[in-house]
């Protein structure tokens, strides 16, 4: 997908960022496991 142009990966399924971390890629990775859970925990404090 980079070669074709990819900006950006988004890991959306749980499982995925066990295996790609930050640094792995050339371009930035989006774990929406990890936005998400951040996201919850600030609703609830707020």
């Amino acid at each position: 997908m980079i070669k074709d142009g990819a900006e950006g990966i988004i890991l959306g399924c749980t499982e995925i960022p066990l295996v790609i971390k930050p640094g792995d890629l050339s371009v930035p990775i989006f774990d929406t496991t990890l936005m998400h859970s951040k996201a919850a925990v600030d609703f609830q404090l707020s």
